[in-house]
């Protein structure tokens, strides 16, 4: 299991019923109205970022079915990408500047 965090953001036709669910979901969800929708930031566990992916948007989609994510979940030293449940890109993080 591997621990993911995550920035997201999702709109809806219904977002009184999905923020709940991500406050269920996320550890440590931080849920902020946007001009489109939600960003939300937090973590999740998983074995890896397709099935974490997936178990957010099921969850959504079961509150409200006409939901969309555009998520970048991190973990193991790699970026990866989704748009609803399709991978877009996976990169390395970038290495940390100093100063």
């Amino acid at each position: 299991m591997s621990q993911f965090s995550v920035v997201a953001d999702v709109s809806s036709d219904d977002l009184a019923a999905v923020r709940p669910v991500l406050h269920q979901v996320i550890q440590g969800a931080v849920v902020t109205d946007v001009q489109n929708g939600l960003h939300v930031q937090g973590v999740m566990e998983g074995t890896d970022a397709r099935t974490v992916n997936r178990t957010l948007l099921s969850a959504l989609r079961r509150a409200e079915r006409r939901t969309r994510l555009r998520a970048e979940w991190v973990a193991d030293g790699q970026i990866h990408r989704f748009f609803d449940y399709v991978p877009k890109s996976t990169r390395p993080v970038p290495p940390r500047r100093t100063a």
